[in-house]
């Protein structure tokens, strides 16, 4: 009975806006974007590659993947002494390459991500 009263998630006025804002300060860090997008093709992966990858300290690579833990976008795995990181789930990946598209079009022109062999060139990169 009650699955009928239940709200959208995106309507205006659904209780998931609140939440939706707190998310998006969380990835309002360059350093925990570029987390996510180390995470999202990689699987998991340590702090310390984490580290190396976004040119950042490991303490403070760990730091924010403590705030992400908490905002449950990443997830744990620990292996002895040693912690492995991955995403939660596809949404917060989802999310960054959204901004980061969006951004793109600030640049005019078309963005690279409109042209239709720009799938293909990052497939043939990788």
């Amino acid at each position: 009975m009650n699955a009928d009263k239940t709200i959208c998630g995106r309507d205006p006025d659904s209780q998931y806006v609140d939440l939706a804002v707190e998310v998006f300060s969380m990835l309002a860090d360059a350093t925990r974007v570029r987390i996510v997008l180390a995470l999202r093709g990689s699987g998991e992966l340590s702090v310390n590659q984490l580290a190396e990858i976004v040119g950042k300290a490991p303490a403070g690579v760990s730091q924010h993947l403590a705030k992400l833990r908490l905002a449950r976008i990443v997830v744990a795995r620990h292996e002895g002494t040693r912690a492995y990181y991955r995403l939660a789930n596809e949404h917060a990946s989802q999310m960054v390459s959204d901004a980061i598209f969006q951004a793109e079009h600030s640049l005019g022109g078309v963005p690279r991500h409109h042209h239709p062999q720009a799938d293909t060139v990052e497939e043939e990169s990788a």
